[in-house]
């Protein structure tokens, strides 16, 4: 048996050891996880949330659900049905003034810099988002902040009292947790009364539940790609009819450069039902005539998001008739127009206020700790991650080296869903990793206490597997890399300017070192070596570092001038380290 195998069968037999106690029994008859009692209101934030868990479909009834997916359209109309048992209709949510946006990646990004714009104007928002990072609270923010514990916890438990109350034999008395969320959401927007609601989509657009709103201000669709194949295609265009899904007639909408075949169908899905669409012109060309636009979120594939939130605030403003748009200039921009061209406008000093000051989590995140500095992406698409090692690459290169000792790269990895997973690492490999580390998005082995980051759709010897298939793939490619490196000429120069490698470097004697941890604790404990002035744990658990690896790592690590982590893959595992870097988010 191999060392790295052996390596995961400790990490399953230890994650399978501490969480023995704490599994839930599955209730097979609709597929959710068994339920307890129900809770008087009042109850503490942290039961609400372990209730909102009960909520997940469990790991075996999801693979039969995708086996016999029911019709999407019926799925839609079934939360029409909830929101009406939870007191709302569907007229209601014109109330909130709403900015629906989607996309394949970037539209959390566009979500928050559009946000926080109209935030400057002085409009009191709402601003629905997925997942969190930490707690699960984060998905429902008003005025940029998410609602506190006794809010979540009042609105949540309310909810639920008003859909068991509602239930009858011909429907399951609950939603699934994202439908509970967005109707939790719109419930809370419309008590606290809101100027207007920015609406993040799940899962595509079409049949995304939060497609139930029937009359948004404006729509929004960041960049295109290929993610979730199982249920919205496996081709780009068939992704982009999804995403179309979210127009409506006479509601503008708003897309930015994409590939012709996705634009094409963009363009068709808006002429069907009469929605006009527009193209957003780049960023620079609304910065011609003035100063440079200043972003709160790094790296460079965030002036896109920029270039669209701007359309968004701008519209939404004139929609409304708010003082305070940007004036109208003309441009000598000369795109092939597949699309009527977005205005071109000045921006106002609020909109560039907005911009400098969005804030958006666990998205191109440094995060500098005496030697050590993490930096945190949460790609978890091709586009986004060659976007990502793109960051990291100009990132370190402004990086001053503080002596002639080693420095250290370390890869903190995983990926979830249907995704791709030896396409992304391929696109880290250029990095140039010292060592390549895998776990789950597990914060602990064992978590009792904290019920914001219980995940019930998968088990955990599905989880430690994808590990152990992740280093699979990267030792495979690194061999592949060490191969070609043997028949290779030496160059004198780095590669061209569109290349994803990093600063030239010293030719590495060795292979990247791989190891798997059970959770991500022990890898941060493994990585951070006691380095980092804020994540001290109690009791490190060198029992881990009999492996070979571990071991003459850890002495590495403990040696070096500056160690560069860099975690990427999912935001579920973004979640986790912050929560353990940034104790104060989990306040």
């Amino acid at each position: 048996m191999s060392r790295a195998r052996v390596h995961l069968h400790s990490a399953l037999f230890l994650a399978a050891v501490s969480a023995r106690g704490t599994t839930t029994r599955v209730g097979a008859r609709r597929g959710l996880s068994a339920r307890p009692a129900p809770q008087e209101p009042g109850m503490e934030y942290q039961d609400a949330v372990r209730m909102l868990n009960t909520l997940q479909t469990n790991a075996g009834y999801l693979d039969q659900v995708k086996l016999q997916r029911g019709d999407p359209q019926t799925q839609l109309e079934a939360m029409v049905l909830y929101l009406a048992r939870s007191g709302l209709q569907v007229e209601d949510l014109d109330k909130l003034n709403i900015i629906h946006v989607t996309g394949t990646k970037g539209k959390g990004s566009t979500c928050a810099f559009t946000e926080r714009i109209l935030r400057g104007y002085g409009l009191k928002t709402g601003f629905f988002s997925s997942p969190h990072l930490v707690q699960v609270r984060e998905r429902i923010r008003i005025n940029g902040q998410p609602i506190s514990p006794e809010l979540f916890s009042k609105h949540f438990w309310h909810l639920y009292h008003r859909l068991e109350e509602t239930k009858d034999d011909s429907c399951v008395s609950m939603p699934a947790y994202f439908r509970f969320l967005t109707l939790m959401a719109f419930h809370v927007f419309l008590q606290e009364k809101v100027d207007l609601a920015v609406v993040e989509v799940g899962i595509g657009g079409a049949y995304d539940c939060t497609n139930i709103i029937r009359k948004p201000v404006v729509c929004g669709v960041s960049s295109l790609g290929i993610d979730h194949t199982s249920l919205l295609g496996d081709t780009v265009e068939k992704i982009a009819w999804q995403k179309g899904g979210i127009f409506k007639r006479g509601v503008p909408a708003f897309t930015v450069i994409q590939p012709s075949g996705p634009l094409a169908v963009l363009r068709e899905r808006a002429q069907q039902i009469s929605c006009p669409l527009y193209l957003c012109p780049p960023l620079e060309v609304l910065e011609e005539g003035g100063p440079p636009l200043t972003l709160g979120l790094e790296g460079e594939h965030q002036r896109s998001n920029a270039a669209l939130a701007l359309q968004l605030a701008q519209c939404w403003l004139q929609q409304q008739n708010h003082p305070g748009t940007g004036e109208l200039k003309a441009s000598r921009l000369n795109l092939l127009k597949a699309l009527p061209l977005a205005p071109v406008f000045q921006p106002t000093s609020h909109m560039r206020h907005g911009l400098q000051d969005t804030e958006w989590l666990g998205r191109n995140q440094v995060l500098r700790r005496g030697p050590l500095t993490w930096y945190l992406d949460g790609a978890h698409t091709v586009s986004s991650m060659q976007a990502c090692v793109r960051w990291f690459s100009q990132v370190l290169q402004s990086h001053e080296k503080p002596s002639c000792r080693p420095e250290v790269r370390v890869l903190l990895f995983n990926a979830t869903g249907d995704r791709d997973r030896a396409a992304l690492l391929k696109l880290l490999q250029p990095c140039q990793f010292d060592y390549a580390v895998f776990c789950p998005n597990l914060t602990e082995v064992s978590s009792t206490s904290n019920a914001d980051q219980k995940n019930f759709t998968v088990t955990l010897d599905q989880v430690l597997l994808c590990c152990f298939e992740h280093q699979q793939h990267w030792s495979n490619l690194t061999e592949e890399q060490a191969n070609q490196d043997l028949w290779r000429p030496p160059s004198p120069e780095p590669a061209g300017p569109a290349s994803l490698l990093l600063a030239p470097r010293t030719p590495h004697t060795h292979s990247t070192s791989s190891l798997i941890f059970s959770c991500i604790s022990h890898a941060l404990q493994w990585i951070s070596q006691g380095r980092d002035p804020v994540f001290q744990p109690p009791s490190p658990s060198w029992g881990l570092l009999t492996h070979p690896v571990a071991g003459t790592g850890a002495s590495v690590l403990r040696e070096a001038a500056a160690i560069h982590v860099l975690v990427t893959g999912s935001l579920h595992l973004v979640g986790g380290v912050l929560k353990l870097l940034e104790p104060s988010l989990s306040q």
